[in-house]
């Protein structure tokens, strides 16, 4: 069982929040109180004072980080303690699955111009994590990779990571993918530079008049700029307009 003991009233607030959203079982108690039998996990504030038996794992947290602690209270209580490990299946909305040794602790389907700050925010207290990145989009990978250079990056072979989605599960693949990508040893990679292909600035150009009001197609410049990530269709349009003007 988890036990939020602490005298800090945003992490209690916080923390209890996080676990009730989650249907978690826990209890709270003031500190200096007798720990419950059943205790596995306690939360607490850096400055409580509180003695733990040896057979109770400790997690320390803040209100900034609350979900975090809770975070680590569940891989803790399930067993699945260990290193921190990002996966990501990239595409223009990439699939994000942050684990703690083998135990999935947080989810994300976010935006490619979103997906580095979700990533830097969830290891931000991770002690060595690792992010491992699928091969599949060549483009958005290699924009993660190289915004990621100060972090341990490898570079995954993603083939059959996606699995069977069955009926109602729609939206779910990319995250399921990412999963697997995470569990997944792969090769160490710094940097990545690719340059588009003929072919998909043509996607990407065609795209452009499709999603337009007026029919309006994007030069190569700007289809280069959208495949690297750098501006969305929407946002290649507006400059390719205010440069017509």
């Amino acid at each position: 069982m988890i036990v939020v003991a602490t005298t800090d009233f945003e992490l209690y607030h916080e923390a209890v929040a996080e676990l009730r959203s989650r249907g978690v079982s826990f209890t709270t108690i003031e500190p200096g109180d007798q720990l419950p039998e059943q205790t596995r996990v306690l939360i607490t504030g850096p400055d409580d004072d509180i003695e733990t038996e040896t057979n109770v794992s400790r997690v320390t947290a803040t209100g900034d980080d609350a979900r975090r602690a809770v975070d680590e209270a569940l891989a803790t209580l399930r067993g699945g303690g260990g290193r921190v490990v990002v996966g990501v299946d990239p595409g223009t909305r990439p699939g994000i699955a942050i684990l703690t040794g083998s135990t999935v602790v947080a989810a994300f389907h976010v935006p490619l111009a979103n997906a580095v700050d979700v990533i830097r925010r969830e290891i931000k207290d991770a002690v060595d994590p690792v992010v491992r990145i699928g091969d599949g989009a060549r483009l958005q990978g290699a924009k993660l990779i190289n915004e990621l250079d100060d972090i341990s990056v490898e570079l995954v072979d993603e083939t059959g990571t996606t699995p069977y989605l069955g009926t109602g599960a729609r939206g779910m693949g990319d995250v399921l993918a990412a999963v697997n990508i995470a569990r997944m040893s792969g090769e160490p990679i710094e940097s990545r530079e690719i340059e588009p292909t003929e072919g998909e600035l043509k996607r990407i150009k065609a795209r452009s008049r499709e999603v337009s009001d007026d029919s309006r197609t994007i030069d190569d410049e700007l289809a280069r700029r959208v495949a690297g990530g750098e501006l969305s269709i929407d946002e290649a349009l507006t400059e390719h307009r205010t440069r017509q003007t």
